[in-house]
């Protein structure tokens, strides 16, 4: 499976990005596919999920802030991210939940400054 994420940058606080994962080589619509990020020195954390029936979870931080969504036509997930902050700088990454995960896509750079 290769994954393929893009939309990452540079904004300042406030505002709003929207990130999408390709995925190619699999069925893609029957997995329960999340968001994941990783900050410099931390662990990568799960922030977002959304199942093959568009059912969505989202880790406390990111929650009336973050939106995940999915078109399983296009193979793709995306993440529409408003009201940014400085925390939410991390490299971005999209993968099934369900373990073991495919190999990981390299991601896409997000960083909130001013």
């Amino acid at each position: 499976v290769l994954l393929v994420e893009s939309g990452g940058g540079l904004v300042q606080p406030g505002g709003s990005l929207r990130l999408s994962c390709a995925a190619s080589g699999t069925i893609f619509s029957i997995y329960t596919m999340g968001w994941y990020r990783q900050a410099p020195g931390k662990q990568r954390e799960l922030v977002a999920t959304i199942t093959s029936g568009d059912s969505t979870n989202y880790v406390d931080s990111v929650k009336g802030r973050f939106t995940i969504t999915r078109d399983n036509a296009k193979n793709t997930v995306y993440l529409q991210m408003n009201s940014l902050e400085p925390e939410d700088t991390a490299v971005y990454y999209c993968n099934r939940v369900r373990k073991p995960s495919w190999d990981w896509g390299q991601g896409t750079q997000v960083t909130v400054s001013s």
